[in-house]
């Protein structure tokens, strides 16, 4: 067919046409003119039209509402292609594209890609993967809130997703750091709570001698994870980023080793750990208490329901660690509850510590509506 007869639409991002020209229109016109370049492979019917664009509007007969918006949309389409005439055409009840013009979709572009990828392995895969993850410009008519959009938007977001997690361990198999990084941060940007994005891009990070910037991204990552949905990341993220600690450390000289020890054991604060840190803590006073005899507790205090989740967790950490003895552990369980270890005090001891601990926090921050309530247990030797 010939170049003139074929017409080219930008759907993966914003709407555009021919050399992401841009298309300047009111709201329901532009979204009725792009659902019909969505399915210009087919033929469209009245109703179906009144039912996604008027089902809710009974201020006006929606025979007279499509026909005055299908004029509209034939001006705005005489605008964008001049001398392409007739590129709408009406037939009885319904409305389809003169079969003498090709319309060609980047969102189709897109998707074959993906399938075309799923149908191969090794390297051609990484190749065609990385193809398809090109094409995609950003999520599908961004500007366009309608339902019918976000359904589809909700399609081929999943479609990008799933070929950068293809991509991303083939990729690491060939150590191809640049590439992974560049993949991890574009996927990250769609959909920043897929953890996979944010473990490859620390591993890329390590392997290129950049651990301080791997730890940055797990801070970045776990903050944002807490804010949105009150959720910490992985054992495998916490184990990336101790990871990542250490290598910062490994050109140390001998004889700074232990001053850096030392140092970094200094405060008077408790020790917040991880909940993996906080269970090998444990471990090891276990087998302090076999040897000893000596009792120590267990501590799960949570917020209650009337608590703001991220504000009175962020008090609550305050409170303990600076009101818990320096060295103490504590870990957090979930968006509204802690974990602590009292070491060398029984049950008895444990229950007037946290009865100072929920004094001071009501004394502090008197207008939160936090319910402090805790469950205790004796920590048993091995």
């Amino acid at each position: 067919m010939a170049d003139e007869k074929t017409i080219r639409f930008g759907l993966l991002g914003s709407f555009s046409y021919s050399q992401d020209k841009s298309v300047k229109a009111g709201r329901k016109a532009l979204s009725l003119l792009q659902y019909l370049v969505v399915n210009h492979g087919r033929s469209i019917s009245s109703e179906e039209l009144f039912e996604k664009f008027w089902a809710e509007n009974t201020s006006i007969a929606p025979g007279t509402a499509l026909r005055r918006m299908m004029h509209t949309v034939r001006s705005l389409l005489d605008e964008m292609f001049p001398g392409m005439e007739k590129l709408l055409i009406t037939l009885p009840g319904c409305y389809v594209w003169n079969p003498d013009i090709c319309l060609e979709l980047d969102t189709e572009a897109f998707e074959a890609a993906c399938l075309e990828a799923g149908r191969t392995s090794g390297e051609e895969k990484c190749d065609r993967l990385l193809r398809a993850v090109s094409l995609y410009k950003g999520d599908f008519l961004s500007g366009n809130d309608s339902e019918w959009a976000l359904v589809l938007r909700q399609y081929y977001q999943t479609l990008y997703l799933d070929a950068c997690k293809a991509a991303l361990p083939i990729l690491y198999q060939k150590e191809q750091w640049m590439k992974l990084l560049d993949l991890c941060v574009q996927a990250y940007g769609v959909d920043f709570a897929t953890e996979e994005f944010t473990l490859y891009q620390m591993r890329a990070l390590i392997a290129l001698g950049q651990p301080e910037r791997a730890v940055r991204q797990y801070e970045m990552f776990r903050d944002k994870l807490m804010q949105e949905y009150e959720i910490m990341p992985s054992g495998q993220a916490e184990q990336l980023c101790a990871l990542a600690s250490g290598l910062r450390k490994k050109n140390l000289a001998e004889q700074d080793v232990f001053k850096l020890v030392c140092e970094e054991q200094e405060g008077e604060m408790a020790f917040f750990c991880t909940f993996d840190v906080f269970q090998k803590i444990v471990t090891l006073e276990r087998r302090h208490i076999r040897r000893s005899g000596r009792s120590s507790s267990l501590v799960v205090v949570s917020l209650g329901k009337k608590a703001i989740p991220v504000t009175d967790a962020r008090r609550l950490e305050r409170i303990l660690l600076e009101r818990l003895r320096a060295g103490d552990p504590v870990a957090r369980l979930e968006a509204d509850s802690y974990i602590l270890m009292l070491t060398g005090a029984g049950m008895e001891d444990a229950r007037l510590v946290m009865g100072r601990i929920d004094s001071d926090f009501h004394r502090v921050y008197r207008h939160s509506k936090a319910d402090l309530t805790y469950r205790i247990a004796s920590l048993q030797s091995e």
